[in-house]
């Protein structure tokens, strides 16, 4: 590879590069001391929130305020499993309140379409239910048996007798009046009829005409007289007839309110201590008695071609219970802890059903369905912001329910317009329930930002850490949780170096050796597959190595596309050089983000240089494949040459950058300080060496900064040289301040312990410049000049050659003589 200097040149500045960072501070070891045990059998359980002091505290402030508005919004990262963190919270936190009410829908008989809620001692709703159905039961048996009594027919019976007794004295009174005065009534096809006698016999009309007129004349008076008479009896027969009929319908009711007052007092009462109730009894007692007829009916012993819970249409549907939410046994005295996974507006504020009968749908107050909000009244609920978020209308209605305080049926054909069935109107129930959201971070702020209404209703916010500082005690606290881990997923336990490699890993998912993850999946996942293999090998305690496989196992899953990608650099379709030295050209480190993984990949940085107007130009930028953040590193970097250099005129530098092959976006500033030392070089006219790689970002005075995934950039480029062969020289340079944050590859630190492979770190430019342009920086002197020789001086005399030559391009008076950039 060309190199623009002599090759002897070089190997004496490779020679001189200083050792890289001591193995120690490359991986550090898990210390566990203060912890005896063999096994993770032998630690104790972690309890509740341990390593969570700061969500800790706000979810027992949050459970333990009654105050309006202080429900729960839980936030942190995916994989935090925040749900099943807190559950053994809220759990105790439901232990100390009362057990909450049974609710019960019936039938309103004031106006049917709005069904009554009747709240309940906890527990007793299916008793209610129970009472109310075995007493219909006992009346469709006991009424129709009393009023087919003896005793009843007899009563019946007198009452008949009476009525028709009195039709029949009138009749006879009235045919007696009329034999007194010589006339008959008789009873023709066509109805009755009055006529004259004679010696006790009907006369025929024909002998009848032929009496004497004045005889005529006075016998049709005592027929019309007669015939008025009979008009008025015959009126009174309906009277009569009603009279029978309310006398006897009376009897009935007599006789069945004997029955029902029995039925209805025994079914109310073990509720004699719950008006509602009682009162709902008065009313069914009343219905009862005007529709006892109902009873008699045989069409009504006939199966229901139903079960009983959907059977529509039944004359005493009315008179059952609709158990909405009962508190199930076995669930001790406690409040109930809800956990809405499907978060839908009807899952939510419950929904009213619908059968189809004879094509069409119907529903009564039975067909009611409690949702999470009744379930969990009196309690808790817990529901996933982002599942909650993405239904249609249920993130509105948990806030008018709220804010009412209480739950309101909502029907979602009705928003949208598809239907104006008539249907039910249930009352709605007091709402007194603690809700807990739980989401990531960006969900809450954005949903903060855009809904001034999330703090009213969310007043409480249990922020949960990523991670917790990497003390002897908390890596005893995450061994205990890995230990939970290992109870809670029933697998063996794990050896003491298992729970070490653990710990360690935690601390690599962290990305800084001071700190250890609390993601409670990533930590899970790798328990899990640890035991998996050492079932699979027939052993009954999880290794160290059963770890280490574990975690080359997920690696080798998800690296596809950094296989490629190394395999891409090897053949040279990728070009990335790991040995000898090019001007202008750096190898950057970037990371490529798939999902949970990651891998480092080398890219190549190169610059160009030449006199011009000041402008350094980011191809990236120009072509749209830069994300802001890297447009803004590039700017940094010509602030700090501008700041830098040629101080006592304009800068006249026409630069670009570039990141080689770089086909999809580039984003982040972890790359600027490859750049600048690209273009330094450039500047310089001094080539880089191509055996180390460098990452970090930089500032305007030259200070790099650190970066994040320092880890997987050194794992990438070492790969790359481990492919090619280690040459004892190869190395890459990383922020000072990232030191902290290492948590190397075994393979990587083996490498750097026996001097194959080395790790630098850098604090600024100057520095990182030294060490790849294999000469000193230089730092500028009292008299205001940098030591002749050195990369700065270099870089000074340089840009003041293109100012000379800008200024003679453009002449002393200032006019363009030629073309320029």
């Amino acid at each position: 590879m060309a190199s623009g200097t002599d090759d002897g040149a070089v190997r004496s500045s490779l020679s001189q590069l200083p050792p890289g960072l001591p193995a120690g501070a490359l991986y550090r070891q898990a210390n566990l001391s203060r912890l005896s045990f063999a096994t993770s059998a032998d630690l104790e359980p972690l309890r509740g929130m341990e390593a969570q002091e700061r969500a800790d505290a706000a979810i027992r402030f949050g459970t333990g305020i009654a105050a309006r508005g202080f429900n729960i919004f839980a936030i942190g990262q995916t994989g935090a499993r925040i749900a099943e963190a807190i559950r053994p919270l809220l759990d105790e936190a439901a232990s100390h309140r009362t057990p909450p009410s049974d609710w019960v829908y019936v039938y309103n008989f004031a106006a049917p379409h709005q069904p009554m809620a009747i709240a309940l001692p906890s527990g007793r709703a299916p008793a209610l239910d129970a009472a109310a159905a075995e007493m219909i039961d006992d009346l469709r048996a006991a009424l129709p048996a009393t009023l087919e009594s003896e005793e009843f027919q007899r009563r019946r019976s007198a009452v008949e007798a009476r009525f028709h007794g009195e039709a029949e004295r009138a009749f006879e009174s009235l045919g007696e009046k009329a034999s007194e005065l010589g006339v008959a009534i008789i009873r023709t096809p066509m109805g009755f009829a009055v006529a004259p006698l004679k010696d006790g016999k009907v006369v025929p009309p024909e002998d009848f005409n032929a009496w004497p007129a004045e005889r005529q004349q006075a016998v049709r008076g005592v027929v019309e007289q007669i015939e008025k008479e009979l008009e008025t009896t015959l009126r009174a027969v309906p009277r009569i007839e009603k009279e029978r009929r309310d006398a006897i319908r009376a009897l009935q009711r007599e006789t069945a309110m004997v029955v029902i007052d029995q039925a209805v007092s025994e079914a109310s009462a073990p509720f004699a201590d719950l008006p509602r109730v009682v009162a709902h009894f008065d009313a069914v007692r009343a219905d009862l008695l005007e529709n006892f007829a109902l009873f008699l009916d045989g069409e009504n012993d006939k199966a229901e071609p139903l079960p009983a819970g959907l059977r529509m249409g039944s004359p005493f549907d009315r008179y059952d219970v609709n158990v909405l939410v009962t508190q199930p046994e076995g669930s001790g005295e406690r409040a109930p802890v809800v956990e809405e996974l499907h978060p839908t507006l009807s899952n939510l504020l419950g929904r009213i059903e619908h059968l189809p009968v004879q094509g069409a749908l119907v529903t009564n107050f039975r067909m009611v369905r409690a949702g999470s909000l009744h379930r969990a009244n009196g309690g808790t609920l817990v529901i996933d912001a982002r599942a909650l978020l993405t239904e249609p209308f249920s993130w509105a209605a948990l806030k008018r329910a709220l804010a009412q305080e209480r739950i309101v049926i909502e029907d979602v054909a009705r928003f949208v317009g598809l239907t104006t069935t008539v249907s039910l109107e249930p009352e709605p129930i007091p709402l007194d329930c603690k809700v807990v959201l739980v989401g990531d971070r960006l969900l809450y702020h954005l949903l903060a930002a855009f809904d001034p209404e999330l703090e009213r209703h969310f007043k409480v916010l249990a922020d949960f850490d990523d991670a917790i500082e990497r003390t002897p005690e908390n890596e005893a606290l995450l061994a205990r949780l890995v230990a939970t881990l290992a109870r809670r997923e029933e697998v063996p336990p794990l050896a003491q170096g298992a729970v070490l490699r653990v710990v360690e890993q935690a601390s690599r998912l962290a990305e800084d050796s001071a700190r250890l993850t609390l993601l409670h999946e990533a930590l899970r996942d790798l328990v899990v597959e640890g035991a998996h293999l050492a079932k699979r090998a027939g052993r009954d305690l999880v290794s160290r190595d059963d770890i280490e496989q574990a975690i080359a196992a997920q690696r080798h899953r998800g690296s596809r596309l950094r296989e490629l990608s190394q395999e891409a650099m090897r053949r040279g379709i990728a070009l990335i050089d790991t040995s000898g030295s090019r001007i202008g050209q750096v190898n950057g480190l970037s990371v490529v983000a798939l999902g949970s993984q990651g891998f480092g990949r080398p890219s190549r940085i190169t610059a160009r240089v030449r006199p011009g107007s000041g402008r350094i130009i980011d191809i990236e930028r120009e072509v749209e494949l830069g994300g802001p953040m890297h447009s803004k590193g590039v700017l940094i970097l010509a602030g700090f040459i501008a700041g830098r250099y040629a101080l006592q005129a304009p800068i006249a530098l026409h630069a670009s950058l570039v990141f080689e092959q770089s086909y999809g976006g580039v984003e982040g500033d972890s790359a600027s300080a490859a750049e600048l030392v690209a273009l330094l070089s450039a500047l310089a006219e001094l080539p880089v060496r191509q055996d180390l790689a460098i990452t970090g970002s930089v500032n305007q005075h030259g200070d790099i900064q650190a970066i994040g995934g320092v880890n997987d950039k050194i794992e990438g480029f070492f790969e790359l040289c481990a492919a090619r062969g280690l040459t004892g020289t190869q190395g890459v340079l990383v922020p000072e301040s990232n030191v902290q944050h290492l948590m190397l590859d075994r393979e990587v630190v083996a490498a750097c312990e026996a001097g194959r492979f080395a790790v630098h770190a850098v604090r600024g430019i100057d520095e990182a410049t030294s060490l790849l342009l294999g000469r000193e920086a230089g730092v500028r002197g009292p008299d205001g000049a940098f030591p002749e020789g050195g990369i700065n001086a270099l870089v000074e005399r340089r840009l003041g050659a293109f100012a000379e030559q800008r200024r003679a391009m453009l002449g002393g008076d200032g006019e363009r003589r030629e073309a320029y950039p």
